[in-house]
């Protein structure tokens, strides 16, 4: 069985917390142990971060915030329905010449079992990050 909880959230700096406790918690009860649920932390952080800082114009507006938990696993999707942007165009950092911003993308791939990443420009942004039980 699978359980389906939904956040809308105001576009704004101080509710990403809110959502990253929220999500750990989620995580927590489901089973993961410390360390799955730090890398889901990290990874809620970054995807909702992105969209307060480049996707969400009107911080009126609310963004998206999916979480299914079942199957073992986790799947957390983060929407929103501004901006957008040209994935084709997203490098992969180079590590040994970092540089502030352009790490979100990267550390949630890095954290979590799976990422999928779909954008139009104008109509949004959605990433969707799993995280099995177990895995490795």
């Amino acid at each position: 069985m699978t359980d389906i909880l939904r956040f809308s959230v105001p576009g704004k700096p101080e509710y990403v917390g809110t959502i990253r406790l929220a999500v750990s918690s989620l995580a927590n009860c489901a089973g993961f142990d410390i360390e799955a649920v730090e890398d889901i932390k990290v990874a809620v952080s970054e995807a909702c971060t992105n969209v307060v800082c480049h996707g969400q114009p009107n911080r009126e507006e609310c963004y998206e915030v999916s979480c299914e938990v079942g199957e073992g696993r986790i799947i957390i999707s983060v929407i929103d329905r501004a901006g957008g942007y040209d994935i084709s165009k997203y490098r992969r950092p180079i590590m040994d010449k970092p540089k502030e911003g352009g790490l979100g993308i990267f550390i949630i791939k890095t954290l979590m079992d799976e990422v999928d990443i779909f954008s139009e420009l104008g109509l949004g942004t959605s990433i969707k990050m799993v995280k099995y039980l177990n895995s490795i």
